[in-house]
């Protein structure tokens, strides 16, 4: 146990140093930004009265290690300042449309996660027969495709052709839970097709690494039927690379959605970043950006975790 508690210790120091460092390159690239940030946020017709003031507001009279210093410390405390634009709280403007970016991510996660698994263990079963081929291709496809144009192709046919789903998933605090699901499954069900191919393939292939195993082969011997020995023998010690694949994936679910929340006009987090950046909100742009980081850092953390704790190996290191 001690040795586990060391080990995610370490783990943690390291996330925890990188993060330091991604918010070290988030402050100083919007201060590499050309230009006046005062002048790009109040336009061209600003009087020098009111650029002095923004200026001020902004700290930008003092030295950018200041304040990043200060925005660091406030950071930490989760206080991210004042959007420059509404003047209101970071927190509060990116709090609840973060909350929907973790239910949008957590719909498609419940959907993807059993169903990939479950199809790569059909493909390991299966292997080199015209199903593992179709599978192959069909996700292959999946995986090379930009997540707006599947977004796309799926309003165009759920949306304008058949009339399923609505093509905007607009949220209202009225809406019940089965219509926030049916607003929501278009989204939910983009990420699922990119995300579920990921998982699918490194669960086909980490199976199909271990049915080599000489403990496989002893199982079959013993008369096994396929399903078991894969069930029962093979996806146990298979778990690791799954774990792993699964968590990043999970991660790419909440740090990735942008273009799925633009196409969507969903009230996410990542329509908020696009919103501060056309307006030149850089506190809200550099909380999105530190909270994007931050849930990508503890997820690999996770999946860290993950592998050290079903893997005896990874528990007892030589």
């Amino acid at each position: 146990m001690g040795d586990i508690i060391k080990l995610v210790g370490k783990r943690l120091g390291l996330g925890l140093l990188i993060l330091l460092i991604i918010s070290i390159i988030i402050f100083f690239m919007v201060e590499l930004l050309p230009g006046d940030i005062a002048q790009a946020v109040l336009g061209q017709g600003a009087t020098a009265e009111n650029l002095k003031a923004l200026r001020t507001k902004m700290g930008l009279d003092d030295p950018a290690i200041v304040r990043y210093l200060a925005w660091l410390a406030d950071a930490v405390t989760f206080d991210f300042g004042r959007s420059i634009v509404t003047d209101e709280k970071v927190t509060t403007i990116i709090g609840e449309r973060f909350a929907n970016t973790l239910f949008l991510a957590a719909y498609a996660a419940v959907i993807a996660v059993p169903v990939s698994i479950i199809l790569g263990v059909v493909v390991a079963l299966l292997r080199n027969s015209v199903f593992d081929k179709v599978a192959n291709v069909v996700t292959l496809s999946f995986i090379s495709s930009p997540e707006f144009f599947l977004g796309y192709i799926l309003i165009l046919y759920f949306s304008v052709k058949w009339g399923i789903f609505p093509s905007i998933a607009s949220l209202s605090d009225s809406m019940s839970f089965w219509e926030l699901l049916n607003r929501t499954f278009l989204p939910a069900l983009t990420l699922v097709l990119v995300v579920m191919a990921h998982m699918m393939r490194m669960t086909r292939a980490a199976i199909i690494n271990l049915l080599a195993s000489p403990y496989i082969e002893m199982a079959k011997l013993k008369g096994a039927p396929p399903w078991k020995v894969i069930v029962k023998h093979a996806l146990p010690n298979a778990w690791a690379p799954i774990i792993n694949v699964i968590a990043l994936n999970l991660a790419y679910l909440i740090t990735g959605v942008v273009l799925v929340e633009v196409v969507f006009v969903y009230p996410g987090i990542g329509q908020a970043l696009v919103d501060a950046v056309s307006k030149r909100d850089f506190p809200v742009v550099q909380a999105c950006c530190l909270i994007f980081a931050a849930t990508f850092i503890l997820l690999n953390l996770a999946a860290d975790v993950g592998a050290i704790l079903t893997n005896p190996r990874l528990r007892h290191p030589k």
